[in-house]
């Protein structure tokens, strides 16, 4: 009698309950799960089973159980099983806003290779990484991102003296784009606003928040797009409220974002619904 293959579970996505500057997910994924793609937060995670490939400045990764991932903001990936069997992974996207409140206008931290076995990272995400049913209360988050970001520092060597560059400059030039998110923003605009030049604003901003101001301002369109499309919207409408100058403007920055065309993320994570 022929060895039947075992059943593998389709792909899902689980989203805990959104706060403010950080979102948790839980996923499985078997096969090719994300296309090349980058985004402007930090993306720290654990794998939990299987084998989590994936390729990221230049080299090929291969993160095992309770290993810890840290992706650095913009940097590119994409995102794979390893093995036949998938694998299985917690993640959280932290806006590099949330760290700097801790590091004061030092250049954010940067883990060479994405994927470490460091013990103070192990420890420091610990208790940001609970099953996403469970709600982090905002003291508590609070108190772990602290530790998660002086755990980054001291593991990645960052001096601990500011940063060249306008911290203010760019604190005010996120605010502002935060503030009018949903709208053309112009150069012109952020200058006003900052009092600091385009060439050295747009510097001061990478440098801080490890993007520039026109990528933050697409991720936040993006992130209204999300919440839309999880309520219901349609592609089209969810474009024109974020600010897109039509669909396939949108879909073509969502897959660079996420990795995923919005379709398969929303079917991804539709899968929550009859998992939970």
């Amino acid at each position: 009698m022929p060895t039947r293959k075992p059943v593998l579970p389709s792909d899902w996505v689980k989203h805990a309950q959104p706060i403010e500057g950080i979102e948790r997910i839980e996923a499985w994924f078997h096969g090719n799960a994300y296309a090349m793609h980058r985004h402007d937060t930090y993306a720290i995670g654990r794998t939990l089973a299987g084998v989590q490939s994936f390729r990221y400045r230049h080299g090929q990764r291969n993160s095992l159980p309770g290993n810890t991932i840290v992706l650095h903001p913009d940097e590119p990936h994409d995102g794979r099983a390893g093995t036949e069997e998938g694998f299985q992974y917690r993640m959280i996207y932290v806006e590099p806003a949330l760290f700097q409140e801790v590091l004061g206008g030092r250049a954010l931290p940067f883990l060479e290779g994405g994927v470490t076995t460091d013990p103070r990272l192990a420890a420091a995400t610990h208790a940001l990484l609970p099953p996403v049913g469970y709600t982090l209360e905002s003291l508590e988050q609070s108190d772990a991102l602290a530790e998660l970001a002086n755990a980054l520092a001291a593991a990645t060597g960052t001096p601990a003296r500011t940063a060249k560059g306008d911290f203010l400059a760019a604190r005010r030039a996120r605010d502002y784009l935060h503030a009018h998110r949903a709208r053309v923003v112009t150069l012109d605009e952020l200058e006003a606003a900052t009092g600091r030049d385009r060439w050295s604003l747009s510097h001061d901003f990478r440098t801080f928040y490890g993007t520039s101001p026109y990528r933050y301002l697409t991720m936040r369109r993006l992130d209204a797009v999300r919440h839309l499309l999880l309520h219901g919207a349609a592609l089209a409408d969810a474009s024109a409220a974020a600010g897109f100058a039509d669909q396939s403007h949108m879909t073509r920055h969502f897959s660079r974002a996420f990795g995923l065309t919005p379709g398969r993320w929303l079917r991804t994570a539709g899968a929550v619904a009859r998992l939970t």
